[in-house]
Formats: structure tokens, sequence, C-alpha cells
């Protein structure tokens, strides 16, 4: 048996920009990208804490440590410019695997650089 668990999550990043005239996605700074062990194309989850919408996208690389986190496409009208969301990706893991994975846990500043990786069990 298979069960989600959390896999990795950028906490509290702050929205730079919204494309509504792009095909999609998600597009993060590479540095936060490799640094939460996400990878071009993988599904995650945004949850926006400034007006609780919650929707599914795919990542796209940004340019390494320019900070961008920018909603493109449809999801661009689930966010504002300065909101504050979480992006979270799950993995499906055996329950053996469940006992050693740890996640990673990035939390951001005000400007998307990384003030702490915290790995939990």
């Amino acid at each position: 048996m298979q069960i989600m668990m959390l896999y990795s999550k950028i906490h509290r990043a702050t929205v730079t920009e919204a494309n509504l005239n792009y095909i999609g996605s998600i597009t993060i700074d590479k540095e936060l990208i490799e640094k939460a062990k996400l990878k071009v194309g993988q599904k995650v989850e945004i949850v926006n804490i400034n007006n609780g919408e919650r929707f599914a996208t795919y990542v796209l690389s940004g340019k390494r440590n320019s900070g961008v986190i920018c909603l493109n496409g449809a999801a661009a009208r689930k966010v504002e410019i300065g909101d504050k969301i979480i992006i979270i990706a799950y993995a499906s893991l055996t329950k053996k695997e469940m006992k050693k994975f740890k996640p990673s846990v990035l939390f951001v500043n005000k400007k998307n650089k990384i003030k702490e990786i915290k790995r939990y069990v």
C-alpha cells in the first residue's frame, strides 16, 4: 500500500507576479526549486493564505536568486501580487519509506529568500 505524504513545501512565499496571458503553471526561483527538491513539471498544490484559495498547478523554473513566485494562466486569477502562499508537493510512499522519509520545509522571508530549511519526521 502507498500513502500520499508531504514531500516538501515552501512556506509563506510572497507572490511577485501574476501573468494571466501565459500557458499555465507557477514560476519559482530556481534556487527555491532546488532547495525544496522540486522538479520542473512536478504537480504542486498552492494554498493562498490571503484568500483561502487552494488549487493545483505545475512547476516552471525562474531565474536563480530572483525571488520570483509567479502564478501563470488561469491560476493568476486566484492570487494578487503580495499574497502569501504555501507551495506543497506530495509523494506516494510505502509504509516502510514513511518511517525514514523526512519532508523538506523551506521558510522564506518577504523577498522569497530562504531563512531556514527544516526536515521533519
